[in-house]
This record gives C-alpha cells, sequence and structure tokens, in this order.
C-alpha cells in the first residue's frame, strides 16, 4: 500500500507541475482577451479534476490547496497570495464530492481491469469545476479589494473560462488519468471509485 501511495503521489505532483508550466509559459501568448483580461484554459485546475474523479474527495481537496497555492506563487502572480489555493482546493471537494457519492461503479471497465470516466462525467466535472474555481477566485478578489475588473467582466471571462476549460478536458483528463494509472497503481488501477 505505501508504494501505492507514493505512486499516486508522484502522479499527482508530476501531473501538477507540467500543468503548471504549461499554464505559465506555453499558454499566455495564446491568451483570448476578454474584458481586458487574458484567458487561457485552466490546466492546473482540469489536473485538480481529474485527481478528485480518480481518488476521493480527501485527495482532490488536498491536490487542489497545494497545486492553487503553487499557481499562486509562480511568477507573474499578481493577486493575494491563497485565493488560487481557496478556489481550487473546493473544486476538488465538489468534483469528488458530486463524482464519487453514490457512484461506486461508475465509468466503462478496461480490458486492462480500471475503470475510465465516461466523457459526459469529465465534461460535466470540468465545467463544474470551472464555474466554480473561477467564481470562489473572482469573488475572493473583489472581497478582497484585489481586483479593479468589474463584475460583468468577470461574468464575461467566467463564461469563456468555462468554454476553454470544458474543451481542453478531453485532453487534460485523460493524460492525467493515463499519469495515474501508470504512477498510481493502488485505486486507479483496481478500479475502486468508492470511498475510502
Amino acid at each position: 500500500m505505501r508504494t501505492s501511495s507514493t505512486g499516486r503521489l508522484v502522479a499527482v505532483l508530476v501531473a501538477t507541475l507540467v500543468a503548471l508550466l504549461v499554464q505559465v509559459t506555453v499558454l499566455p501568448p495564446f491568451a483570448w482577451e476578454v474584458g481586458g483580461l487574458g484567458v487561457v484554459p485552466d490546466v492546473v485546475l482540469l489536473v485538480v479534476v481529474a485527481s478528485a474523479l480518480a481518488t476521493d474527495t480527501r485527495y482532490g481537496m488536498l491536490t487542489g490547496f497545494f497545486a492553487g497555492l503553487l499557481l499562486d506563487l509562480a511568477p507573474p502572480a499578481d493577486h493575494v497570495a491563497g485565493r488560487w489555493a481557496l478556489a481550487l482546493m473546493v473544486v476538488g471537494y465538489v468534483v469528488g464530492r458530486l463524482a464519487h457519492d453514490d457512484t461506486a461503479d461508475v465509468g466503462r471497465l478496461e480490458l486492462d481491469g480500471t475503470r475510465r470516466p465516461p466523457v459526459t462525467l469529465v465534461l460535466a466535472a470540468a465545467a463544474g469545476g470551472s464555474f466554480v474555481g473561477i467564481s470562489v477566485y473572482a469573488l475572493s478578489g473583489l472581497f478582497l479589494g484585489d481586483s479593479s475588473a468589474t463584475v460583468g467582466d468577470l461574468l464575461e471571462v467566467a463564461l469563456v473560462a468555462l468554454v476553454l476549460d470544458t474543451l481542453a478536458a478531453l485532453l487534460v483528463v485523460p493524460a492525467t488519468y493515463w499519469l495515474f494509472r501508470r504512477l498510481g497503481r493502488d485505486r486507479v488501477a483496481q478500479g475502486l471509485w468508492a470511498r475510502t
């Protein structure tokens, strides 16, 4: 059990670091300008969604907190640290809770004995996670006085981010799931989606 937990931790660390590097270095030149803000797919958020789908609520929350903290501290961060940590922790909780409540055997059984979530669940989790994450991040900015954007601008940004995140989930979530299967051979490899 210890090696499988270690493999799962390594899978989350690798996925989070790769997502962070892609989001901070590769995607900004392709940002979609909306309301004076550049919007790109939130790859780190999608790793948190995949983690919550592949494991459980607690692991999704912890992944969200630490991934958000890395995102808060990564340059060119221009906001109060902790806003992304809070937002992604909430995403990990909500997605994990909704995906695992009363759905012990959701997904298609593969030849290697693993369970893969259906595309509809991946898209719903990505869309819901994007909406929740962007909303918590934007609201915390408004409450802290850390955002100069108006509520109308934030709604427009949230809508565009939701669409981009949902489309990017078709690539990011399966890739993260594959990494979990390769490195974290405990729950995902056994095909168990149930709570611990």
